[in-house]
């Protein structure tokens, strides 16, 4: 594990917070939501940024995002829309520089004003 990696909060993962997990990559629910059931998908590898990711890596988080979709909208009817994103640069809000994607639910009325990103 490099140095980056040993301090890395998600490379040092409670593995009982991991909600499914494929070949490269797993989802877990953030420790900071912006709304209930907010999840994380991440990259098994350490690495910084989405533009650092291989394209197997970029697959199995797709196949992830998607997943956990199904079961937000499994457990909760009243999801109507998400947010999904990925912060890349610390000018650009990221504040762990491992690799991750929020998939954020979304139900009416949740935010006074919802646009924007």
């Amino acid at each position: 594990m490099t140095a980056a990696a040993s301090e890395c909060p998600f490379c040092n993962l409670d593995m009982s917070r991991v909600l499914e997990s494929n070949e490269h990559a797993l989802s877990f629910y953030d420790g900071f939501p912006v709304t209930e059931l907010h999840t994380l998908v991440i990259p098994k590898r350490h690495v910084a940024a989405y533009f650092d990711l291989t394209g197997e890596e970029r697959e199995s988080i797709h196949e992830l995002l998607n997943s956990n979709r199904a079961k937000i909208q499994g457990k909760d009817s009243t999801v109507e829309g998400f947010n999904i994103g990925w912060n890349c640069g610390e000018v650009a809000g990221q504040t762990i520089f491992h690799a991750h994607v929020h998939l954020i639910p979304r139900r009416k009325n949740d935010v006074e004003h919802p646009r924007g990103g």
